[in-house]
C-alpha cells in the first residue's frame, strides 16, 4: 500500500517553540462541526439536540448559510494565531482576541482559508485557486456555496465581518457558558501534555495526544495516520518556528491537522475520547479490507467464525487444496483476523470476532480522522 500520512519536519525546532495550548476559537469551530454534524458524534447527542433547541431562528439560518466551513472541511480560520505572519504563534486567551487575530489575516490568507471547501488539491500547494475557477468548484458543490463564494472574493472584507459577528452571537447564545465548562479541563490537559513533553521527550507525549501520532526520530518529523496526504515544515523562516497542539473535548473522532504551506502547523486533538481500543491504523485497516474482500476468504470466515478448524479440514470442505488454503489463512492472520493455537499435533485456525466487530468503528474513524 502506498503509505499515506501528513508530516511536519521539525528539523532544528527549540523544545520550547512545541506548545500545548487552549483556543477558545478552534473550540467554537469543532462545536460548531458537532452542532451540525451530530452523527459524527454520537457522545455529544444530548448536548447537541439541546444547544440545536436554544438556537433563535435568525442564528440558525445565519450558521446554516456558512456551515460548510465547518462541515466539509474545518477552515483554518478558526485557526488564525497560526497564519499571521509576524506573530508569534500563541493562541489566544480569551475568543475575543482570537477573533481580533482572524481580523489581522491578510486577505489573500483569509480568502484561501475560507475557500478550502471549494478544493482540497490546492491546500497542500498554498497556491490559491484562480477566482473564475474557485467559483466553478463552489458551484458544483450548491447554490449556497457559490454564493458565499461570491461574497468572499467580492468583498473579503464584508465577510470577515459577518463571520466575526455570527461568531460573537454564537459566544452569546451558547459558547461562551459551553467554554467557561469545558475550559478547565482542556487546560488541565495542556499542562499535564507539556510537563510530559519535558519530562520524557515527544514521543511519549505524541503517543499521549493520539495514537495517529508518531515521532520519526530519525527524520526529525512528526507524523500523523490518516487518510489524506501533506508535507510542511515547523519551522519555515516566513512564518517563524512552532508547532501547536490545541485539546478539544468535542473533537472525537477527529484529529484535526493544519499543514497549509505558509501556516505554522498545529494539530487539534480530541480530549476525554470513548474507551476504545484504538483504532487500526490505516494500512492496517486496508489491508484487513483487502483480506475480507477475496470471495473465498469471506467463505472461510463463515466457518472460523463458528470454530477452530485446521487447514486440512477448511480444504476438505471447500473442495480445494491445502496449500491454497494456507494461502487465503495467511493473509488473514497477516491482517490479524485469525488465530492460531496449536492443540496436539493439530494447528487450529479461528476467526478474532472482536477485531472484525471493530471494523465498521475503525473505518470510520479512519475515514472522520
Amino acid at each position: 500500500m502506498e503509505h499515506v500520512s501528513v508530516t511536519i519536519d521539525i528539523a532544528g525546532l527549540p523544545p520550547e517553540r512545541i506548545v500545548f495550548e487552549i483556543s477558545p476559537l478552534a473550540e467554537l469551530g469543532i462545536a460548531l462541526h458537532a452542532l451540525a454534524e451530530p452523527g459524527h458524534h454520537p457522545g455529544l447527542h444530548g448536548w447537541a439536540t439541546a444547544t440545536s433547541a436554544g438556537l433563535k431562528p435568525d442564528l440558525a439560518d445565519r450558521l446554516h448559510e456558512a456551515d460548510f466551513l465547518w462541515t466539509s472541511s474545518f477552515s483554518d480560520v478558526f485557526l488564525p494565531f497560526s497564519g499571521i505572519h509576524g506573530g508569534d504563534g500563541r493562541t489566544g486567551a480569551t475568543l475575543a482576541e482570537e477573533l481580533d487575530m482572524l481580523d489581522r489575516l491578510d486577505d489573500e490568507r483569509f480568502v484561501s482559508a475560507t475557500l478550502e471547501f471549494t478544493c482540497s488539491r490546492s491546500y497542500a500547494t498554498g497556491v490559491m485557486i484562480e477566482p473564475r475557477r474557485a467559483l466553478e468548484l463552489a458551484a458544483t458543490r450548491g447554490p449556497k456555496q457559490h454564493g458565499f463564494a461570491r461574497r468572499i472574493l467580492d468583498d473579503p472584507g464584508a465577510v470577515r465581518a459577518w463571520l466575526r459577528r455570527l461568531f460573537e452571537d454564537c459566544d452569546q447564545a451558547f459558547f461562551a457558558d459551553t467554554w467557561r465548562r469545558v475550559s478547565p479541563r482542556l487546560a488541565a490537559d495542556a499542562r499535564h501534555k507539556t510537563e510530559l513533553l519535558r519530562r520524557k521527550g515527544l514521543g511519549e507525549a505524541l503517543r499521549s495526544v493520539s495514537p495517529a501520532l508518531t515521532y520519526d526520530e530519525a527524520a526529525e518529523r512528526v507524523c500523523a495516520d490518516k487518510l489524506s496526504e501533506g508535507r510542511t515544515t515547523a519551522v519555515d523562516p516566513a512564518v517563524g518556528a512552532g508547532l501547536s497542539f490545541v485539546p478539544s473535548h468535542f473533537g472525537w473522532p477527529h484529529l484535526t491537522v493544519l499543514y497549509a504551506p505558509g501556516w505554522r502547523p498545529a494539530i487539534v486533538y480530541p480530549v476525554g475520547a470513548p474507551d476504545l481500543p484504538a483504532p487500526a491504523s490505516v494500512e492496517l485497516l486496508k489491508r484487513r479490507m483487502d483480506a475480507l474482500a477475496h470471495p473465498l476468504r469471506m467463505r472461510l470466515c463463515r466457518n472460523l467464525a463458528r470454530a477452530s478448524y485446521t487447514t486440512s479440514e477448511l480444504a476438505e470442505a471447500h473442495g480445494i487444496t491445502a496449500p491454497e488454503i494456507s494461502r487465503h489463512l495467511s493473509v488473514l492472520k497477516q491482517a490479524g483476523l485469525v488465530t492460531t493455537r496449536r492443540r496436539g499435533r493439530y494447528v487450529l485456525h479461528q476467526l478474532d470476532v472482536s477485531v472484525v466487530a471493530r471494523l465498521g468503528s475503525d473505518f470510520l474513524e479512519t475515514v472522520l480522522r
